[in-house]
């Protein structure tokens, strides 16, 4: 009896305890919303981590109606949509920064989310208002301008750089912090305040009205995506660790933003990666639902197999070849096939082995007098990406550096074009030979340029150390240098091209000042060293010269390299060297590309030979048509020419620090091209509506009808930007 007793008491107490503590759903619903694990609501549905709690809120919140939140801070967000397979969150809420009244936006800082740089768009609403997204680590990494020339030109459901513009969101973004500058003098009255905040991709449309609203206090809601992820490192870090989040027939992979990992299930299984049992992945039964095999269909886990009945063969799919009666014959063939290829193989290996060791003892004592073995370790420790050619590659490409591939000589080498084996096209240059003492100092510089990934930047592709001097091969542009463009032909380019090839050229430059691992200063930048492809994008080439400047450094000093009439003076004083030298440089084929005149000038007299010189004293007595290239000044217009113009003589002033940025100088050139853009396709609309009304004038049109040929004013619709 006394045991009896006790088992009736322990099952009580087993049914309260179970009564009390109920097993959670590992997925819940809020208002039609499904909450999958690893989020949860507190109270209802289990959770990853504190990080992964959602509440469900029963009626309204500042951010819409009752339904699931996201408490951030103090902050708490509607949820829309949580997406388990791709790792991304919806939610809803104002995330932006104001001029004049500050910031209201969020830190995810602390947190499993990030913006994701992917589904959002960073916008920026404003009349001459640049706004440029700061890092906390790194300084500048991203940002937009927004211009206005008159209320006319701002067009609803355009957000392309008049009024409204704007940019990629950065990777890993966890705060909005902005620095917003205002590009014009100009009075803009209310209009000059700007406002920008992050929002889902093709979810906000722009209006006029909305310019009237940045100075308002009241909070905009609009949707923004968050990406989530689990903490605990990359996938290898955290394999290592008992918190790893993946189960079974999952598979691991990195966060795109390079923050944490997340689970998917492995092919053949569906379900949450983040559950075991029946809630977690499980195997997809193939044959059931797909019915994928023509005869027998045998389902495995994680896949299947088709079976052919005896005497056929064949891979037995519906989609596939099916089973036929000849799978036996066409085997022998393909085996004695695969035998013959195999022995041809290894009489090709043999010989080529016996071959290789011939050289093998010459190409070794190259490749390690040339820092071969550093460069192997600088490429691992570096992950860098760049491709260690043979010499033979080389010489077959090159067709043993015949001197008719020659495309061009310098001061740093020559340069040869090649084909490899692949029909890729490359620029090879054999450069001089390197010296012992800087040998680590030239594998470091090599590193770093392969990693300099920008689409105005010429690529390096590798190299070859196998040979007396080094090898480096770069991307071929098929279109020539700016040079040749500029002064070695009859058919001249058209300024709308030239002032794209000064944005990408100041673009490329402004990337190796600031977005590179280690800041990059070119040194030897000038028309013969931008290359132009088949559609005339530019790209800066010939790193010769270059130098990286360590983080915590704002020049170094070196022996003054470079090419006359572009070199910077002070650098020349001081020999030293800092991204304002480039900047110079650049003034200086700013001019060139205005005046189409060389650097130069050997039809001046010998005290004012200097481009730079002559550019600037006609500017100061009002003379620029003297010296501006006529075709340019049709095309542009004087107010347009004597922008860019004062933008050049900033870029030429003696002292380094009077000097612009880079980023700034490509922020401007970047805006006058849009203003440009926007006055052409004003004029053009003009010019529509007037030869119309000319045709219909004699049909009884009514007075007043057509504009006259005031109703655009020309120049003046980009009279603001152009007067600074």
């Amino acid at each position: 009896m006394l045991l009896v007793f006790l088992l009736q008491s322990l099952l009580l107490t087993c049914f309260f305890l179970s009564f009390a503590h109920p097993m959670e759903p590992s997925t819940s619903r809020c208002s039609n919303i499904s909450i999958p694990y690893p989020f949860g609501i507190a109270g209802k549905s289990r959770f990853l981590s504190q990080g992964f709690q959602i509440s469900c809120a029963s009626g309204s919140s500042k951010s819409g109606p009752g339904g699931p939140v996201l408490s951030v801070g103090d902050s708490v967000f509607g949820i829309l949509d949580i997406s388990l397979l791709d790792g991304f969150m919806t939610i809803l809420a104002s995330i932006n920064s104001h001029q004049c009244l500050g910031n209201s936006s969020i830190s995810l800082e602390g947190t499993v989310f990030t913006f994701s740089d992917t589904r959002n768009k960073f916008t920026a609403l404003g009349c001459n208002v640049v706004a440029m997204l700061l890092n906390s680590s790194s300084g500048y990494s991203g940002g937009c301008a927004s211009f206005c020339s008159t209320k006319d030109n701002i067009v609803n459901g355009s957000c392309s750089g008049v009024a409204c513009c704007q940019a990629l969101v950065p990777k890993g973004l966890k705060k909005l912090e902005l620095e917003f500058s205002i590009i014009s003098n100009k009075d803009n009255s209310t209009l000059s305040c700007g406002e920008a905040f992050i929002v889902e991709q093709n979810s906000y449309r722009f209006l006029s009205t909305d310019l009237s609203n940045t100075n308002s206090t009241k909070p905009q809601y609009r949707p923004v995506v968050l990406e989530w992820s689990i903490d605990g490192g990359s996938c290898e870090e955290a394999k290592q660790t008992t918190s790893y989040a993946c189960r079974e027939n999952t598979y691991c992979y990195n966060s795109s933003n390079g923050i944490g990992y997340r689970c998917n299930c492995s092919q053949g299984f569906e379900g949450n990666p983040y559950l075991q049992g029946a809630d977690g992945c499980q195997d997809i039964d193939e044959c059931s639902t797909r019915n994928p095999c023509t005869h027998k269909c045998v389902n495995t886990i994680g896949s299947f197999q088709c079976r052919c009945p005896a005497g056929m063969s064949g891979d037995g799919l519906r989609e596939g070849s099916g089973c036929n009666g000849v799978g036996t014959l066409v085997i022998a063939i393909v085996a004695g096939l695969a035998l013959l290829v195999i022995l041809f193989i290894l009489g090709f290996w043999i010989h080529w082995l016996v071959k290789k060791r011939k050289l093998s003892k010459t190409r070794q004592r190259y490749f390690m007098q040339n820092g071969g073995l550093l460069l192997r370790q600088q490429m691992f420790s570096e992950r860098a990406s760049l491709h260690i050619f043979t010499s033979s590659e080389l010489d077959k490409a090159t067709n043993n550096f015949s001197n008719d591939n020659i495309v061009g000589r310098g001061g740093f080498g020559t340069v040869y074009k090649g084909i490899l084996s692949n029909q890729v096209v490359v620029a090879i240059k054999k450069a001089q030979r390197v010296d012992q003492t800087q040998m680590e100092q030239f594998i470091n510089e090599l590193i770093i340029l392969s990693q300099a990934k920008h689409k105005n930047v010429v690529q390096l592709l590798g190299c070859c150390l196998e040979t007396e001097v080094p090898l480096l091969v770069y991307e071929f542009i098929t279109n020539g240098a700016l040079f040749h463009h500029l002064h070695n032909t009859s058919a001249p380019i058209s300024w709308e091209i030239r002032l794209s090839i000064a944005v990408e050229t100041a673009s490329a430059l402004a990337y190796l000042h600031l977005a590179a691992k280690i800041a990059i200063i070119h040194r030897d930048v000038k028309s013969s060293n931008i290359l132009l492809d088949k559609n005339f994008t530019a790209k800066v080439s010939d790193f010769g010269a270059s130098r990286p400047i360590p983080y915590n450094q704002t020049h170094v000093t070196t022996l003054v390299q470079g090419t006359l009439g572009y070199m910077d003076p002070e650098y020349f004083q001081t020999s030293q060297l800092t991204d304002k030298s480039d900047v110079y440089s650049f003034g200086v084929v700013l001019i060139e590309l205005l005046t189409r005149k060389k650097p130069i000038m050997d039809d001046m007299m010998e005290d004012v030979r200097s481009l730079a010189l002559q550019f600037s004293m006609l500017f100061h007595q009002n003379k620029l048509l003297d010296i501006v290239d006529p075709e340019v000044a049709e095309e542009a217009g004087m107010k347009h020419v004597e922008t860019v113009a004062k933008l050049a003589l900033r870029c030429l002033r003696l002292k380094g620090e009077e000097r612009p940025r880079m980023i700034e100088v490509a922020i401007e050139l970047e805006a006058l091209r849009r203003l440009m853009r926007q006055h052409f396709i004003l004029k053009s609309e003009t010019l529509l509506e007037e030869s119309w009304c000319h045709e219909e004038m004699s049909i009884n049109t009514p007075p007043g009808l057509c504009l006259d040929s005031d109703g655009i004013a020309g120049d003046e619709s980009v009279s603001l930007i152009l007067t600074q």
